[in-house]
């Protein structure tokens, strides 16, 4: 599935999977996350950390007419406070998708899938 800009010099079309890819990079650069989680994973208990080259499983974009609505399934670090996380990543990702590619979101949903200490011997 794409999505499809036009302008004056013609049409651009983005697949789904691109802008996926995007909002999963903006997430992982954002404090306290440690990771993406797979939507899938929920029914198991357990939730993976998916590698960079696998943001878009842990992303679900939906296109309502010109609006975006994206929900982000995500693992934050112990002891971070989840609420400030989760408002920082939907700003990060809003802001992202919009400069990147000019498209207007309407919503961006926060799925905290769990919680895993962050490994500070890096």
């Amino acid at each position: 599935m794409t999505i499809e800009i036009k302008n004056e010099l013609g049409s651009i079309d983005i697949a789904i999977d691109v802008i996926a890819n995007i909002a999963g990079e903006a997430v992982v650069e954002s404090y306290g996350v440690v990771g993406m989680a797979s939507r899938h994973q929920v029914r198991d208990g357990f939730a993976e950390l998916l590698g960079k080259e696998n943001y878009s499983r842990g992303v679900v974009v939906e296109n309502n007419d010109g609006l975006l609505d994206v929900d982000l399934y995500i693992i934050v670090g112990y002891g971070v406070k989840v609420s400030e996380v989760a408002n920082n990543v939907q700003t990060s990702v809003k802001y992202r998708l919009e400069k990147t590619f000019g498209l207007t979101i309407n919503t961006v949903n926060i799925h905290v899938q769990g919680v895993r200490m962050i490994n500070t011997d890096e």
